[in-house]
């Protein structure tokens, strides 16, 4: 089972001034000031059951990207069944990607429920990419950004384990069902 998903417009920061350590009773603090070197897509899939990514950096973000990358990813799985979970973007569906999921009749998409694609695990570590690797770093061009990120996936893949779901599956469905419920209400309030 793989986890797949965009993390799109990761952007290339270079900070005017190194960031300012923690302190007691002094937050971390940076400047605002900063020289964007541009920004990059990183498609993400993370195996369910060993915790292990596979991650691109691509210019853009389009269907064509999406399919580049899932041949990649499900090519070392041969012709066995696979189970790739999904967010409901318009990258995962189309004309190019259903005749792609045609030729791969082995490959079974799964989509999370609308408003709901923190069920999909490689969101979570999306969060600790963008913690760890990306939101405090200083980067200096495109190219940098990008090496950080192969870098740190190349790490991550050196001890990785599945992650261990804390919440019990009926928290998870109430959780769903509020969602949708304010969700509905939100769409009768702006109609």
């Amino acid at each position: 089972m793989l986890s797949v998903d965009e993390k799109s417009g990761v952007q290339a920061l270079d900070r005017a001034q190194p960031m300012l350590p923690l302190d007691f009773g002094k937050t971390a603090q940076r400047t605002h000031e900063y020289v964007r070197h541009g920004t990059t897509n990183l498609f993400g899939s993370l195996n369910v059951g060993t915790g292990e990514v596979v991650g691109r950096c691509f210019p853009r973000r389009r269907a064509a990207e999406f399919i580049k990358f899932m041949d990649e990813i499900v090519k070392p799985h041969g012709d066995r069944e696979i189970h790739v979970i999904l967010d409901n973007l318009s990258t995962h569906d189309g004309t190019d990607v259903e005749k792609w999921l045609t030729k791969h009749p082995n490959v079974k998409f799964h989509f999370t429920p609308t408003g709901s694609s923190w069920l999909n695990q490689i969101e979570i570590w999306f969060g600790i990419i963008t913690r760890q690797a990306i939101r405090r770093g200083t980067f200096g061009s495109l190219r940098q950004l990008i090496d950080t990120i192969n870098n740190y996936i190349i790490n991550w893949n050196q001890d990785a384990q599945p992650f261990t779901w804390t919440a019990k599956p009926g928290d998870i469905i109430t959780k769903v069902r509020l969602l949708h419920r304010d969700f509905r209400k939100m769409i009768a309030n702006n109609s």
